[in-house]
């Protein structure tokens, strides 16, 4: 399966699937020609997985540490310790994040409203 169809395939971009394999996640074959060729059902499982895991909020490097995961149903597996540690983790990243950029919205809506406050009527 080329590069292409395994895009196809997925959902998954080319430009995707080429950082995924430059981080280690995915493996290509080179044909002669300098095309990459992937093995259809073990490639196909692999990046549904990888998105998977990066659509519920993992990154790239949360990922990896599922490497020896991503060839089965990485979501209904029973999960390790250690993986439901980095979840926890990123969530909690997540939540950091959320919570700055409600506090940054709130200073901003202050701040807009005491401006709309202060200005001239229309016509003035």
């Amino acid at each position: 399966m080329r590069i292409g169809e395994l895009a196809r395939a997925t959902g998954a971009s080319t430009r995707a699937l080429r950082h995924y394999e430059q981080a280690g996640l995915l493996t290509s074959r080179r044909e002669a020609n300098g095309y990459r060729t992937y093995d259809p059902e073990r490639s196909v499982v692999r990046v549904r997985n990888i998105r998977q895991l990066l659509d519920v909020g993992l990154t790239l490097e949360d990922v990896q540490d599922f490497a020896p995961c991503l060839d089965g149903d990485v979501l209904a597996a029973e999960p390790a310790e250690a993986k439901l540690r980095i979840a926890r983790d990123r969530l909690a990243v997540l939540d950091a994040r959320i919570a700055a950029q409600s506090e940054a919205r709130d200073r901003l809506a202050r701040a807009l409203a005491g401006a709309e406050g202060h200005a001239l009527p229309a016509g003035r």
